[in-house]
């Protein structure tokens, strides 16, 4: 299957033996030559991708307040898991939008892929999301208490300021109004098969 990563992803060779398949974590193993031409066993960890949607509904973004067992509730963006390697990214964003929150929409945007970590192969797609097709009952997993709430840019910045709300993404710290945020580039990254 083909994705979108960033141009400067750091991917584990294809030669790369797993050593260790995890429930959420896979780590990988290989011999990489070094500068004096010995070589050493090298290491990276893999997990599934993971997707955010920053969804516009009445000019207020769509905000969820979760909790899981073992944790706090926090607020933050309908998020998933990209685990199901026969969806796309984007198939995955919208799976996981009405799961958590019921919606559907009929627009999206991928605004942002990044990697968090060089040393993990895992990216984390933000789509942006507009105009609501449908309003459905929320299908949630057993470790899921999601409550949906609407909030506009103003009272999203002053909550993330107050609570610092979990995954929130560095793209949404500078944007201003809901037309800066409609107007965001499409991403443009390397497509790669996977």
């Amino acid at each position: 299957m083909k994705k979108i990563v960033p141009v400067n992803a750091t991917l584990i060779p294809e030669h790369a033996e797993r050593v260790f398949k995890g429930t959420i974590f896979d780590v990988y193993h290989w011999q990489q030559e070094m500068f004096d031409g010995s070589f050493e066993t090298f290491e990276m960890l893999k997990r599934p991708d993971s997707v955010s949607i920053i969804a516009i509904h009445n000019k207020k973004l769509v905000i969820v307040r979760e909790q899981q067992p073992g944790s706090e509730p926090w607020f933050g963006l309908p998020a998933g898991r990209h685990d199901h390697l026969e969806e796309s990214e984007l198939v995955a964003a919208q799976r996981e939008m009405k799961e958590e929150t019921g919606l559907t929409f009929k627009n999206w945007t991928l605004l942002s892929v990044g990697q968090p970590s060089g040393k993990l192969e895992w990216f984390d797609y933000i789509f942006l999301a507009t105009e609501l097709a449908a309003e459905d009952e929320q299908n949630l997993d057993a470790g899921e208490k999601i409550d949906v709430h609407y909030m506009t840019l103003e009272e999203v910045s002053r909550k993330h300021k107050e609570e610092s709300m979990r995954f929130w993404p560095e793209l949404l710290s500078g944007i201003k109004s809901l037309d800066e945020l409609l107007a965001l580039p499409k991403f443009k990254g390397k497509e790669i098969e996977r």
